[in-house]
């Protein structure tokens, strides 16, 4: 069986991919899938010689943030890898990002929810008084939430992934999960 490498940007992209596909009952070791963080979308190039084509051969996949998806595309040109639009070429694109995603798949209302789980829902609303924050929307504060402390994506992109309902799972999230167990990506 050929392996297949899921290029991702970084660790919680990683760990929300590996929930997502741990919850749709795929056993990645078995079926020779490996979820790759790259540190950034600046280091595919690297990541692409290594196990694409030119180094490894794997069936190659990915998850970008739409803003970087041109990035991507010229990286896959540059290597020879497929054609098309970057869902053709196995590559899915969130909108702003993931975390962006998985906040509007669940709603404000499930995500503080979770933020109180975690005990941190005081430090949320400390964040929300700050000046800079005040007149955003509780979207865009989630997303500042997520994104702002060190550690964070990390411990909070599984536990949404897991919040999940199974019919709102964000689409490049569910496409790229259910192209693991198609060969042709």
């Amino acid at each position: 069986m050929r392996a297949t490498t899921v290029l991702v940007e970084g660790e919680s992209d990683r760990l929300a991919v590996v929930a997502l596909a741990l919850r749709a009952g795929h056993d990645l070791p078995a079926e020779h899938v490996d979820v790759v963080p790259m540190g950034g979308v600046t280091n595919i190039a690297r990541f692409l010689a290594r196990y694409g084509p030119g180094g490894a051969g794997n069936r190659l996949l990915g998850l970008c943030d739409e803003a970087e998806a041109w990035y991507v595309r010229r990286a896959l040109d540059r290597a020879g890898i497929g054609a098309g639009d970057l869902p053709d070429r196995g590559f899915q694109v969130c909108r702003a990002d993931l975390e962006d995603e998985l906040i509007r798949a669940l709603g404000t209302g499930v995500v503080l929810g979770i933020i109180a789980a975690e005990g941190e829902l005081g430090s949320f609303r400390l964040l929300q008084r700050q000046p800079s924050l005040r007149e955003l929307g509780v979207e865009e504060q989630l997303h500042r939430f997520l994104s702002g402390r060190a550690g964070n994506k990390i411990r909070y992109a599984p536990l949404l992934v897991h919040a999940l309902p199974a019919g709102d799972v964000p689409e490049p999230l569910s496409r790229l999960v259910g192209s693991l167990s198609d060969p042709e990506g």
